[in-house]
């Protein structure tokens, strides 16, 4: 299976998700699935944000040398899901790829699996690109819940 994370730059949470995505599955020995992260809009490579790179750091993920990856009609024809960060990023893939309707998702909904909590009304996981330390420690928690809830679904 081939499960790819997408968000606007891919340098916070696309970025964060595919690193605690590949943290956890280690930790459980979760070696059937690849997974990757890209960008909807062209970032020339751009390096992580700092911030997002010292939570993932934080938290014990050892992240070094990531660059921002635009997403390519390739990477949506070879993935199996298409996990993105808000309903606007769902929106515009499948706008652009009307093929990959079936395949796409938000992330924050697969939290429920593990807090078995979850309002439908907040479904985004906001950018903190540029705010407070609090607003990545937010946006990783609510990705590190989603990631967990998403591996349960998948090791059903």
């Amino acid at each position: 299976m081939k499960i790819l994370f997408v968000c606007t730059a891919n340098i916070c949470r696309s970025f964060m998700a595919e690193n605690i995505f590949k943290k956890i599955s280690a930790e459980r020995g979760i070696g059937d699935i690849s997974v990757m992260s890209a960008s909807l809009i062209n970032m020339n490579g751009a390096l992580a944000d700092h911030k997002a790179v010292e939570m993932l750091e934080e938290n014990g993920i050892n992240v070094s040398g990531h660059k921002s990856i635009l997403l390519t009609k390739d990477m949506i024809a070879k993935a199996d899901m298409i996990i993105v960060m808000t309903n606007q990023h769902k929106e515009k893939i499948i706008e652009n790829y009307p093929d990959a309707i079936d395949k796409t998702f938000l992330l924050k909904p697969f939290s429920v699996s593990c807090s078995g909590m979850y309002d439908t009304d907040f479904d985004d996981i906001k950018d903190p690109y540029k705010l407070s330390n609090y607003h990545y420690r937010i946006c990783f928690s609510e990705i590190y819940l989603s990631v967990e809830g998403l591996i349960k679904l998948l090791l059903k």
